[in-house]
């Protein structure tokens, strides 16, 4: 499986397209510029079968009525932020000031903590991490070596928890109990920012160093 991040939008939010041999892709986190992430996959000859949010913050969710009406793509989401696509309040849009206000369409199937996730020939662990928000979830790809951590781990930090439905002590729980039990040579593709491993946060991370429960 290859994949490509696309960081787009005003605070810089990475999308993910992956891809199989066949050409047949998923989009996860459109978070805006949604002529930019059609370009790219039309420029990749890949043809997206649908979408997965990590979680529904207006970086995250903001391109996605585009990209979702341009191949009709089914759309995966936590069933604890359904109600977050269509009200700029709880995703968040309504706070920045340079962000129009986010409203986007409905999700079409709901994420099952510690499901085998299988979308045409992908398969991922839907890992659930809350923390930054309550239906946040991470995407293991086990046969690939990468999780797709959503705004839950970034390199050298973790996610904001200041938001609504944020809680700091669940976030470190969530990532210790889901993130770091995996492979440490796991990378790690992350909301925002450059890639990491598992290991490398383990070592190095300043927010998890002498975590105890």
């Amino acid at each position: 499986m290859d994949w490509k991040r696309l960081t787009l939008g005003p605070v810089q939010a990475n999308c993910y397209i992956l891809w199989n041999d066949q050409k047949e892709g998923l989009i996860i986190d459109p978070g805006s510029e949604g002529d930019r992430i059609i370009q790219e996959l039309n420029a990749l000859g890949v043809k997206p079968i649908a979408v997965l949010l990590t979680h529904a913050h207006f970086d995250h969710i903001g391109a996605l009525d585009e990209v979702r009406e341009k191949w009709n793509l089914p759309v995966y989401l936590h069933k604890k932020e359904f109600d977050w696509l269509g009200d700029p309040q709880l995703n968040g849009s309504s706070f920045f000031p340079m962000v129009k206000p986010v409203s986007v369409k409905p999700a079409d199937h709901e994420l099952r903590p510690g499901e085998e996730l299988k979308v045409g020939s992908f398969s991922c662990k839907v890992l659930h991490t809350p923390g930054h928000s309550p239906g946040s979830v991470s995407f293991y790809f086990e046969e690939s070596g990468i999780v797709v951590s959503g705004d839950a781990l970034f390199m050298g930090s973790i996610g904001r928890t200041d938001l609504p439905g944020g809680n700091h002590d669940q976030l470190i729980k969530s990532i210790h109990d889901e993130l770091l039990t995996l492979d440490e040579d796991t990378e790690v593709l992350s909301g925002h920012g450059p890639s990491t491993t598992i290991g490398e946060e383990m070592n190095t991370n300043p927010f998890l160093n002498g975590f105890s429960l």
